[in-house]
């Protein structure tokens, strides 16, 4: 990966990192998802991946950086998501990963 991803809203990098701790099944999670402040230690621009595709002007303030990022601290109080809407989540991913596959072999 070029660039490190990151965001100034809390429960957006909380989603985040449910979704990175996702695994392909209930069986087989990824790990327990954690939620840092950071700090950018070089430049770093809007995500482009969502702000030029997804939300015009970065309402999510979403970043990323090919510059190192300092953790300050891990922070605690970040709102978890409930059983039904990490089930929604893996059920979003899976129907993305299967239209991304239909159109590979398009």
């Amino acid at each position: 990966m070029n660039h490190i991803y990151f965001t100034s809203i809390v429960d957006g990098a909380g989603l985040a990192a449910e979704i990175a701790a996702l695994g392909p099944d209930d069986d087989s999670p990824r790990g327990e998802p954690h939620v840092y402040e950071v700090e950018p230690l070089g430049e770093f621009v809007d995500d482009p991946n969502v702000t030029d595709k997804k939300f015009p002007g970065n309402p999510t303030r979403s970043y990323r950086s090919t510059e190192p990022l300092r953790i300050i601290h891990e922070v605690e109080d970040w709102k978890r998501l409930s059983p039904q809407d990490l089930q929604m989540w893996r059920e979003r991913l899976a129907a993305i990963r299967e239209d991304d596959d239909k159109q590979i072999l398009n």
